[in-house]
């Protein structure tokens, strides 16, 4: 250690004296209890003490997930994701939006890894080249709920094209997520499918997350469209029914994604394909198999079968 000067320590330091005391800084030194430290045994000694991590350490050990409000309403993350960090080391930021969005995030290189519910825009997004790796990861299913009188009479319908006309014959307040969540993107499907363009002052936009709508149809007595996890995380809160449910179009399947290192060399690689590996693992699947709200299951594995787990 160059022009380092010797330090004094002192064994037993007397009332107005310093405990280090160096020649050079003009503090007198006692003449007892006096040891001599080399800057050759200090720098011995900090030669052994571990380096301080480095940002690009720590940042290897964050992962940025962007996923669907869905997964985070359900409280499903909050039993995953401390898991994952337990087996795993890293440390995972949420961005809990729209799939739509979700998936813009992952185009701009602004998240490592997606776990979201729109099929067809999850296999854009991985033939256009931001995406790879898509595993399927659960799924479970859409239901329309709404003011317990049913005034459309919707609860009687024989699927969901009839029950969607009936709520736009009956022009009752309906409440989109008007948001290009999952959820948006398969109610836009299910209109279409039925035959329909909904448009008019019974037909609102919120612009919101699932549970924002669930509350905004529950203060307005108005039909909405929701994943089942969130209105089992958010019935108790709500004045509304399940009104229908149980049809092939309603099934809603989650597939999670890494962002593609080749056009985002700055993604952290290695913690995607980490999280991918581990919530398809029997360990994570089974844990998603367990998942319930008031004894209700929320969501069914898919990357492995549940009579296997």
């Amino acid at each position: 250690m160059k022009n380092c000067p010797n330090i004094r320590i002192l064994s037993k330091p007397r009332a107005g004296h310093h405990a280090l005391s160096s020649p050079a800084a003009g503090v007198p030194a006692p003449r007892r209890g006096r040891r001599m430290v080399s800057c050759a045994l200090l720098g011995a000694l900090i030669a052994l003490l571990p380096p301080p991590p480095t940002a690009a350490a720590t940042d290897a050990k964050v992962l940025r997930l962007a996923t669907t409000t869905s997964t985070e309403n359900s409280g499903l993350l909050n039993t995953l994701l401390p898991e994952f960090q337990r087996d795993t080391g890293y440390t995972v930021h949420v961005v809990a939006v729209g799939t739509g969005k979700a998936l813009r995030m992952g185009r701009d290189g602004d998240a490592d890894v997606v776990l979201v519910h729109a099929r067809a825009a999850e296999d854009q997004f991985v033939a256009a080249g931001y995406g790879i790796n898509r595993r399927d990861v659960m799924y479970n299913d859409f239901v329309l709920v709404g003011p317990p009188s049913d005034p459309a009479n919707i609860n009687e319908a024989g699927d969901v094209n009839e029950s969607l006309r009936r709520i736009s014959k009956s022009q009752h307040l309906f409440v989109s997520r008007g948001d290009d969540s999952g959820t948006h993107k398969r109610e836009l499907m299910l209109w279409k499918r039925a035959g329909l363009k909904p448009a008019g002052s019974w037909y609102r936009e919120a612009g919101q997350g699932m549970g924002k709508v669930l509350q905004i149809a529950s203060e307005l007595d108005a039909y909405a469209l929701t994943d089942r996890g969130t209105w089992l995380a958010y019935q108790g809160k709500l004045h509304l029914s399940l009104l229908f449910q149980d049809d092939p179009p309603l099934h809603n399947p989650y597939g999670i994604i890494a962002v593609n290192p080749k056009r985002y060399p700055d993604t952290n690689a290695a913690g995607a394909s980490s999280l991918i590996d581990w919530i398809t693992s029997p360990k994570a699947q089974r844990m998603i198999n367990e998942f319930e709200v008031d004894g209700e299951r929320l969501f069914i594995p898919l990357a492995i079968k549940v009579a296997d787990l």
